[in-house]
């Protein structure tokens, strides 16, 4: 557990203060969280820990985290730690478990929406305060999608029974509305949700924030602006995250996320 300080640092660049010390996890272990670590021999590579909570009036297990060194990824560890912290949480009779990310970070919303098959209709701005000591979060803030994972649903052994799983793709049908596209300029364009549509609702997003965030702040604050309140709205009219999408290829490559108006039975 003490190497997870370290880990930590390295994956999110945090300060002392914003780690979560040893004494918590040993804590939070003994009172029903799950601790569960990828390694190469004995080194610490990865992890996912949560917790037991009580969310809307349920018990429900909530991820707090999920960190994987920088020199592993694009190995799949990911992808493999959920999967774990679903058998565990299985087996301890938890069917839900919820966790939060940032939208704009595209490669998780990739693992999350599309592979795992979670799904959301929860918008928490700035979540963990408008800054920390993490270079994820400047100027950008901490705003969050709460997701629900319904560890038995049809979509969820769907999506992990399935290696290829094919997106509800309707980028060019009648059948959408675009909330957010990219514009010429490379900034946000925003149009009005229409709740009386019926059709499905797409929020395109940047493949790299984090690059944006370095290389053109105003335009990192102009892209959490706008999608902020296109989420916001779209789950006031009653949709849900159902999908992510990947549109282009290699360099050119961006992300947009599919909304559906919300049935109940996709929630269970």
């Amino acid at each position: 557990m003490k190497a997870l300080e370290k880990l930590q640092q390295d994956v999110w660049s945090w300060s002392d203060l914003d780690t979560t010390p040893l004494m918590d996890f040993i804590i939070l272990k003994e009172l029903g969280g799950t601790l569960i670590g990828a390694f190469e021999g004995e080194r610490l590579v990865g992890f996912a820990f949560g917790f037991v909570g009580y969310d809307e009036g349920q018990i429900v297990f909530h991820s707090h985290m999920l960190a994987v060194h920088p020199s592993y990824r694009e190995c799949g560890l990911g992808l493999r730690l959920k999967r774990a912290q679903r058998m565990a949480s299985l087996d301890r009779g938890f069917e839900h478990i919820t966790w939060t990310f940032d939208p704009l970070q595209s490669t998780n919303a990739h693992l999350n929406v599309h592979k795992l098959g979670v799904v959301a209709n929860r918008y928490k701005v700035n979540f963990y305060g408008d800054q920390s000591s993490s270079a994820l979060h400047r100027h950008i803030g901490t705003d969050r999608l709460w997701v629900d994972w319904f560890l038995k649903s049809k979509r969820v052994t769907d999506r992990l029974d399935s290696e290829q799983h094919t997106s509800r793709t309707l980028l060019t049908s009648d059948e959408v509305q675009r909330l957010i596209r990219f514009g010429s300029n490379g900034l946000p364009v925003s149009y009005p949700v229409d709740p009386d549509s019926g059709k499905n609702v797409l929020i395109e997003i940047p493949t790299n924030i984090s690059l944006l965030q370095q290389e053109s702040p105003e335009s990192a604050v102009e892209w959490r602006t706008a999608t902020r309140a296109a989420f916001i709205d779209a789950f006031a009219a009653g949709y849900m995250v159902d999908d992510f999408l990947r549109i282009g290829s290699n360099r050119d490559q961006s992300g947009c996320y599919l909304l559906v108006p919300r049935r109940e039975n996709e929630l269970e």
